[in-house]
């Protein structure tokens, strides 16, 4: 059976609201930062590492805290095969999609979408989406699957340039250290050059180099919303 990866805990100093999808049936949940007036607010999906929760970003990044403005959803993933992880027993995301079998985490992703548009009426021109590692190429991926949708995006530590073939020019800061042991420099350096070729002289391609290897720098938060904040659709 399926571990779900609860969210019901003692939130203390998030005060952030749970939701809950169902998605084929599957339940998806996240932890949603909510301004008094949603209502034509920009909005940032977050999309944690591989092994990591909803509730871990969203105390170690804090971007809610830092455009309190802004809605911050914070996804939670599901147990996702990888490289490192073959046996699929840690939450992730997945960043691939073959033939008819739709990806569940683009699904969900629609999901909180339509929510976000319906409930809270957010502001079209102002959606943006960052994550670490696996979430840094779950990123890339829903840049490449909706090309045109994003005003900026921030992926961390994370590669994907054959994911972004379709993708559109698009605001991108991409935040990494070359001595990451985990996402090899030479694998972000590609998505890198794959995105300053789709953007050309459309749209910037920023990139903040770090010293501190695959861990989320403490600078990363910071820079992704001062990013976040130049640019709409």
């Amino acid at each position: 059976p399926m571990k779900f990866f609860s969210l019901f805990l003692p939130l203390d100093v998030l005060d952030l609201a749970r939701r809950e999808w169902k998605v084929d049936g599957v339940p998806r949940e996240a932890l949603v930062s909510l301004p008094a007036k949603p209502a034509g607010a920009p909005i940032i999906f977050a999309f944690h590492g591989h092994g990591g929760t909803a509730a871990f970003a969203a105390r170690r990044w804090g971007l809610h805290t830092l455009w309190p403005e802004a809605i911050v959803v914070y996804a939670q993933g599901l147990p996702t095969a990888t490289q490192r992880d073959r046996g699929g027993k840690e939450a992730g995301w997945q960043m691939w999609e073959f033939g008819l079998r739709p990806n569940r985490d683009r699904l969900f992703f629609d999901a909180m979408l339509e929510t976000a548009r319906k409930e809270w009426k957010v502001n079209e021109k102002r959606i943006y989406v960052t994550g670490h590692s696996n979430g840094g190429g779950f990123t890339y991926f829903l840049w490449g699957k909706k090309p045109t949708l994003f005003a900026a995006l921030a992926p961390v530590s994370g590669g994907g340039e054959r994911l972004i073939e379709n993708a559109r020019p698009c605001p991108i800061l991409v935040i990494g250290a070359k001595n990451d042991t985990i996402v090899p420099w030479e694998t972000q350096q590609r998505a890198i050059d794959a995105a300053k070729k789709i953007n050309g002289t459309k749209a910037p391609v920023e990139v903040f180099i770090h010293q501190g290897g695959h861990a989320y720098p403490d600078q990363a938060p910071g820079k992704i919303i001062a990013f976040f904040k130049k640019y709409s659709r």
